[in-house]
């Protein structure tokens, strides 16, 4: 699926400027921090450009289960010393855009410091 390499190569070059590639207008991007869903294709960008910045170097997925319209990605990394656990659940629309990002995380102590550094990212990128 074109849009899973696009999406891969992103995070392997650390790059998120093809973003627009791969999301449909009107994504949805579920937190597992912020307990609202984010929506529309500007949120969702800004919550990905963040948690690539926050989740580091480290990260990288583990495991994928894919279909024509889901693809569930297992991803590992470590910040500040906090090994971190979660998935990417992506559900795609008929031209394979993404149109809900849902991201799910493990353990709590890994939330928690996600949590705080998250929202200081969201800050300051909202104000660049």
């Amino acid at each position: 699926m074109k849009t899973l390499e696009i999406w891969h190569a992103m995070l392997r070059d650390g790059d998120m400027s093809r973003l627009d590639e791969v999301l449909a207008e009107d994504c949805v991007f579920f937190s597992p921090i912020v307990h609202t869903p984010q929506e529309g294709k500007e949120l969702t960008k800004l919550y990905l450009n963040a948690a690539g910045q926050v989740l580091g170097e480290e990260f990288h997925y583990a495991k994928e289960v894919v279909t024509d319209t889901h693809a569930v990605l297992e991803f590992v990394s470590v910040v500040e010393g906090i090994s971190i656990n979660g998935v990417d659940i992506m559900t795609f629309d008929g031209e394979g855009k993404i149109v809900e990002f849902k991201v799910m995380i493990r353990p709590l102590k890994a939330i928690n410091l996600l949590h705080q550094k998250m929202m200081a990212m969201l800050e300051q990128l909202k104000s660049a």
